[in-house]
């Protein structure tokens, strides 16, 4: 099926990663300039023939990504080099052997245009290898390949989809195939409210959807077969359960049967078979004591074998992988043998002879390394992080507590590798809050490691992967229980030693920064300072920012989501120094809770407790800081606790 052998490991001598600031000592602190580029090598593909490899690559601090084509077979030689400007590449994936296609994005506004409506608008665009030309394709998403039409894609467009929004795929999109050719764009699905969007297989048929009766207040979920026009309903949940049902692929030799990931009246998220005709559940496949079964694995031959599910992962230590198919599970363990600081290995694009793929490796010892693999023998192409030496990164250990309710949390520490137990410690909760972590690399917590603090992630209430019932019980405890979560686990590891009671900070983005600005408030203070970022500050405001929104459904969610603590309104009880981070065209957590947040601020007195950063031009998510406002991040919080987290600094 391909090359299983690896026959060694041989690192090219012309590594395709950049090297601005050279390489850090591995004695020495690594310098925030590094941390804060961007990736600068990412989006690693090979063409279905495997004789070019495209990528997208950054070579300046601030650069946008350009992309380079290779030929696989002499990695020396010159590359094509494109640059999208004054738009930016965001991904790329091949059509056919000639085209390689793009999204791309570009600035359009100053400031955001709404809640969710940022500075920034998503086209499609591609390249011909052999003509040289290049087309743009106007607004619209790009869904998935389609390997048997070469040059087609399917795309999408409709109302701005937030990446967290719990409502995300019951709202109406268009879905067309567009040739990348010729630039012809025909409908195959329009969404509405009954049929709102669909899962398609790689033959572009639309395979599953998902709707929103309003009569009824319910999520409805259809399946129907290849061929078929008419949608037939197998599933309707109550839209207040906070259930998931979540299609994961369809079975290779039964096109009726597929894999969909939910509890089935259990507390815990399985993989379970599911026949989309009779809309009945099969066989449970998997399903763990406490973790949840997190997604499906494909094949990595995309090309000739699409869709294929081969395994599945679930929440742990580090991600749980289980393969049904044993040739590559064999792959992946000879690579784990030759791969350095193997973690977390993935085969992300393969030629459709299967002779060629690309690795990609990430863990607390790997910002992320890319491999190319030709004919059993690996070679490296090119790392996110190229200055960073792994001995330079922390090692991340998993822990488990009590929380003061008798409830077991889970959570993982960053261990630095310099001074000595009990660390100073910063509490970083995470975004969402409906998320769940995984150790891989982890850019702040390393940050911070590497200047010698532990940094603790708390899976607290409402984060995903260890249940239903961890999940939903969050309703009505934002500054409650789940800051006691938080709480109790910094207690947890001053007992065992590793953290120093008096040297304890929280610094948190989005809902984490939420939580630090509610830190800040506490009677029973444990922390000498908080930092909270990009932070929900007035709940009431982001209510109405959700209820906004065209789903009925959405208004109730909203309601319970923001039924806790509201930190505007705790201003007055702030006891410890604050470090408040927001960027100016945030919109997720729109600048205007900064601003409301401030002016409470100076009318309760507080101007000396809190100190501000702003980050100008700065929009909520990852990909949209620059390293002009990630140096400033940077550099902002380390100054913080160092000289102004509590007596003489943290």
């Amino acid at each position: 099926m391909f090359k299983s052998i690896v026959r060694g490991l041989a690192i090219v001598a012309s590594a395709l990663g950049s090297s601005f600031y050279g390489v850090a000592s591995a004695q020495e602190p690594i310098p925030l300039e590094i941390f804060a580029l961007r990736e600068v090598i990412q989006q690693v593909s090979l063409s279905p023939d495997g004789k070019h490899m495209a990528l997208m690559k950054i070579d300046s601090r601030e650069g946008d990504p350009i992309v380079e084509i290779y030929e696989t077979d002499d990695l020396a030689k010159r590359p094509v080099r494109l640059s999208a400007d004054p738009m930016e590449y965001t991904s790329l994936f091949w059509a056919s052997n000639e085209v390689l296609g793009f999204t791309v994005r570009q600035r359009l506004y100053k400031r955001i245009r709404g809640f969710n409506r940022g500075v920034f608008a998503n086209r499609v665009s591609a390249y011909n290898i052999r003509t040289k030309k290049f087309q743009d394709f106007g607004n619209a998403d790009f869904e998935r390949q389609l390997p048997d039409e070469e040059n087609i894609v399917l795309v999408s467009t409709g109302n701005a989809i937030s990446r967290d929004d719990p409502f995300a795929a019951f709202r109406p999109r268009a879905y067309y195939k567009l040739n990348l050719q010729t630039g012809a764009r025909s409908l195959i699905l329009k969404g509405n409210d009954k049929v709102a969007t669909a899962a398609f297989d790689a033959a572009g048929n639309a395979r599953s959807a998902s709707g929103y009766d309003a009569a009824t207040k319910e999520f409805i979920f259809y399946g129907r077969a290849p061929g078929e026009t008419r949608w037939k309903e197998v599933l309707r949940r109550d839209s207040f359960d906070f259930e998931d049902f979540s299609p994961a692929g369809f079975m290779k030799d039964d096109p009726s049967k597929g894999y969909v990931i939910t509890t089935n009246g259990n507390d815990v998220y399985g993989l379970w078979e599911f026949d989309w005709e009779k809309g009945e559940y099969g066989d449970l496949i998997f399903r763990d004591e406490a973790a949840d079964v997190r997604r499906t694995i494909n094949h990595p031959n995309s090309y000739d074998r699409p869709d294929e599910v081969i395994g599945f992962d679930y929440y742990g230590p580090k991600p749980q992988v289980v393969f049904f198919d044993k040739e590559v599970e064999g792959v992946y363990a000879q690579l784990a043998q030759v791969v350095p600081n193997a973690y977390n290995l993935s085969i992300r694009t393969m030629s459709k002879d299967g002779l060629k793929y690309i690795v990609f490796n990430v863990g607390p010892r790997d910002p992320g390394t890319y491999y190319l693999v030709n004919n059993g023998s690996i070679s490296k192409i090119g790392s996110h992080s190229p200055q960073i030496q792994p001995e330079q990164l922390a090692d991340v250990e998993f822990v488990e507590y009590t929380a003061r309710d008798g409830r077991t949390i889970r959570g993982y520490i960053t261990i630095p590798n310099v001074g000595e137990p009990p660390y100073p410690t910063v509490a970083m909760p995470h975004g969402g809050p409906f998320v769940g972590e995984m150790p891989d690399f982890d850019e702040w917590a390393q940050m911070l490691a590497s200047r010698g603090y532990m940094v603790f992630q708390p899976q607290f209430m409402a984060s995903r992967g260890w249940g239903q019932k961890h999940y939903i019980d969050f309703l009505g405890q934002g500054g409650f229980k789940m800051q006691d979560d938080k709480d109790d686990g910094m207690l947890y590891l001053v007992d065992r030693g590793l953290a120093d009671a008096d040297r304890l900070a929280m610094y948190g983005w989005s809902y984490g920064g939420y939580a630090s600005a509610v830190a800040a408030t506490r009677e029973d203070q444990i922390y000498q300072c908080v930092l909270p970022g990009a932070a929900v500050l007035d709940t009431q405001l982001q209510k109405k920012y959700n209820q906004e929104s065209t789903l009925e459904a959405s208004d109730e969610f909203a309601e319970r989501r923001y039924s806790g603590i509201n930190p505007l309104d705790e201003v007055s009880k702030i006891n410890v120094p604050m470090l408040l981070i927001h960027g100016d065209v945030d919109q997720r957590v729109p600048y205007e809770h900064f601003k409301r947040y401030m002016r409470a601020v100076e009318q309760a007195g507080k101007d000396d407790m809190v100190q501000t950063l702003v980050l100008k031009e700065a929009d909520h998510f990852y990909n949209t800081l620059y390293y002009r406002h990630q140096i400033k991040l940077y550099e902002g919080i380390t100054r913080f606790l160092a000289e102004d987290c509590g007596p003489g600094g943290l």
